[in-house]
């Protein structure tokens, strides 16, 4: 059969990603690992262990994924591992998402002034200094360029009551990103941080009044909607394509424009 010669192949056809943080269907890392796929990416998927697989595996056969491999970035070698994976089954990376954070359960719930320096540490290590090494990784595999994003919170830049020990580290991802993004510039490699309003997550469900959070959103958003995990994937699959080939270092918001309101 002839091709139609007005066919456009989807805009991420051969691109590969690596997405880390999918925990189950309501995960940011799985919309994002939807959109991708949706937009014609090959992606990899990790799941944290093996108490996790069995939540993550159909979702990853659901998109397809080529790699499917255990990461626990507090695991010395586990995140050497993977890139030695797709080393060897792709030779080559476009994208990485990072959407992991973690912190010990009284320092989410308690007040910053009362985090230990053990506590500040383990949710810096984990929720950020684990991009940082990921993007070294994946640096080098990214050899026509790339795009890495990692994910934020309107909690980093104002202060919103009980996000606590994960407003700094979060403002210290962004700023991480900031600078990844000038010192890879010159690779053609973009590095993004992405903002999303709150969202049903596994993750989210661990702050206090978290409900109220979700309330307010609603009612402070000019459109007047919760995003969903979709909404935030393809902001990523959009920043990842060339027509966003000369944006980087952007904190963008997906959050219906809450963060615009006084």
């Amino acid at each position: 059969m002839a091709k139609d010669k007005n066919y456009r192949p989807p805009i991420l056809e051969g691109k590969k990603a690596l997405i880390v943080g999918v925990a189950n269907d309501n995960s940011i890392a799985y919309g994002c690992a939807r959109a991708f796929h949706e937009l014609g990416c090959e992606v990899a998927i990790t799941y944290l262990n093996e108490k996790a697989r069995p939540h993550v595996e159909p979702l990853a056969k659901a998109v397809d994924a080529k790699i499917f491999v255990p990461l626990d970035v507090s695991k010395p070698g586990e995140l050497e591992a993977v890139f030695k994976r797709i080393e060897q089954e792709w030779g080559e990376l476009d994208i990485v998402v990072h959407s992991i954070a973690s912190a010990k359960k009284e320092d989410i719930k308690g007040k910053l002034i009362d985090c230990s320096a053990d506590g500040f540490a383990l949710a810096m290590d984990i929720s950020v200094h684990s991009f940082i090494r990921m993007a070294k990784l994946a640096a080098p595999l990214m050899k026509k360029g790339g795009t890495m994003f990692a994910m934020s919170y309107h909690g980093a830049r104002k202060v919103v009551p009980n996000y606590n020990v994960m407003g700094p580290v979060k403002a210290a991802l962004e700023a991480a990103c900031r600078y990844l993004a000038y010192e890879l510039g010159k690779k053609k490699i973009r590095v993004h941080t992405i903002s999303p309003g709150p969202l049903k997550t596994r993750a989210a469900s661990g702050l206090k009044d978290f409900d109220l959070l979700l309330n307010e959103a609603i009612e402070r958003a000019p459109v007047g909607q919760l995003v969903d995990i979709m909404d935030v994937g393809f902001a990523c699959a959009y920043l990842a394509t060339p027509y966003a080939r000369r944006m980087t270092g952007e904190t963008l918001y997906v959050d219906g424009g809450v963060n615009i309101m006084a």
